[in-house]
């Protein structure tokens, strides 16, 4: 099945009142795991790829041409994204090369910059047919929009997604990045009032610290995108740290590598039909 487009994955979830899980590639196996989740789960996924995975790699091109090849080659819908790319010259060559959306993080700008560099980002994406995400947690938020304590304005979102025309705005309502625990709690009535003041898709970040029932909960509340990276990479390092415990003498890397790919796989694969069906999780 070839890519499929991020605008019309998020349409229909919105539409429906369903998430979409958007998963971090952190290197080829996670991608494979991804994909393989959703063809479980008969479910779409966002694959998305992070600057700090480009620059992990060495570069872009090594690792979004993969990425692009096993999303095209998957059985189920996948779309893949450029996720907090805070370099716009990044964000366009990800249009360049074909991905489904992109997101420009100018959430540490002043408002006015951050509107400005978003609306070039924007102008590109729509010439190309790709979607742009955007960030929007306070007006100057400089320690960035998921900062404990930082939340988003209502009122701001909605004249931010007028003036730079984004189609999806990430906000923040309590979570954080890079979270070990999944014990955050998320401000509901927020997200109830950014989903009425917003004409676009709301997305999560930081999605790892929140447990699934507030999740499910945000997804009634009005959040489409929920982006999860670091609680999946804690169960991929997990399975390979006891695979090395159990079988000390290993020197071949794809036996270990393997089993932490299965454990992605199936932990993505429960995410994706959890977030999918809000109304009849409890």
């Amino acid at each position: 099945m070839t890519l499929t487009a991020t605008r019309t994955l998020l349409d229909e979830a919105r539409a429906a009142g369903r998430g979409l899980g958007a998963f971090n590639v952190v290197h080829l196996e996670t991608a494979e795991a991804l994909v393989g989740a959703a063809e479980d789960a008969g479910l779409p996924v966002i694959l998305q790829i992070s600057e700090n995975c480009v620059r992990y790699h060495g570069g872009f091109d090594p690792i979004a041409l993969a990425t692009l090849a096993i999303a095209d080659a998957s059985t189920a819908r996948v779309a893949v994204h450029l996720d907090h790319a805070e370099s716009a010259d990044l964000a366009l060559r990800a249009i360049e090369r074909g991905f489904g959306s992109v997101m420009y993080d100018g959430a540490a700008l002043e408002f006015s910059e951050n509107v400005a560099t978003t609306r070039r980002v924007v102008e590109a994406a729509d010439a190309a047919g790709v979607l742009v995400e955007a960030e929007l947690g306070e007006i100057g938020g400089k320690n960035g929009a998921h900062t404990p304590g930082v939340r988003t304005d209502p009122d701001e979102a909605a004249r931010f997604v007028a003036e730079t025309g984004v189609g999806a705005l990430a906000v923040a309502v309590g979570s954080s990045h890079a979270m070990t625990e999944r014990v955050a709690a998320i401000d509901l009535d927020l997200v109830e009032r950014l989903a009425a003041a917003v004409p676009v898709p709301l997305v999560l970040h930081g999605s790892s610290g929140v447990p699934d029932a507030t999740i499910v909960r945000g997804i009634r509340a009005g959040l489409t995108k929920i982006n999860v990276s670091t609680h999946l990479n804690a169960g991929f390092t997990g399975e390979v740290r006891r695979q090395l415990a159990e079988h000390p003498s290993v020197v071949d890397s794809r036996t270990y590598v393997a089993a932490g790919r299965a454990v992605v796989r199936a932990e993505a694969a429960r995410l994706l039909t959890s977030f999918a069906s809000p109304r009849e999780t409890p």
